[in-house]
């Protein structure tokens, strides 16, 4: 499982050095084989191949009719790119995927139990600010209210 704050740098390339704690993990489940794909909230996901090969195919099976799904298929399926870890623990991020993140210099992996996020550093702290400014209950799902953290 893939889990914390990593604040990073993107070299002049575009590449971001995997923190080392995720890199035998990555190694041993997807030989460090990811695909990268964007996310409606305009932040990056990156998942190992092998759980972005099972949430591919749960997404391309999704019935074509439905307009909300169509929407989700082409913006996640169609933007997906596979990278890898090259033999220095980095990823090189394409142009494309940083341009629609807004990414620069100064960016954030957060993990997620199977994939991680990867958001622009100052979007991000914004992001956390604003959702920790909401006071607004009624948006907590019935399914988290009953869990006690």
């Amino acid at each position: 499982m893939f889990r914390g704050v990593s604040a990073l740098n993107l070299d002049g390339k575009g590449r971001m050095a995997m923190p080392t704690k995720y890199r035998q993990q990555l190694a041993e489940s997807c030989e460090g084989e990811l695909v990268v794909t964007v996310d409606r909230d305009r932040c990056l996901l990156l998942f190992p191949l092998p759980e972005w090969e099972r949430i591919e195919q749960e997404l391309i099976r999704l019935s074509g009719f439905d307009r909300r799904l169509r929407k989700l298929q082409r913006l996640l399926v169609g933007h997906a790119t596979e990278v890898e870890l090259d033999g220095s623990g980095r990823v090189l991020l394409p142009a494309p995927h940083r341009e629609f993140a807004g990414m620069d210099k100064r960016i954030v992996l957060i993990g997620q139990g199977k994939k991680f996020e990867l958001w622009d550093e100052q979007t991000w702290n914004s992001q956390c600010d604003q959702w920790l400014t909401e006071e607004d209950d009624d948006d907590i799902p019935a399914e988290l209210r009953s869990l006690s953290l």
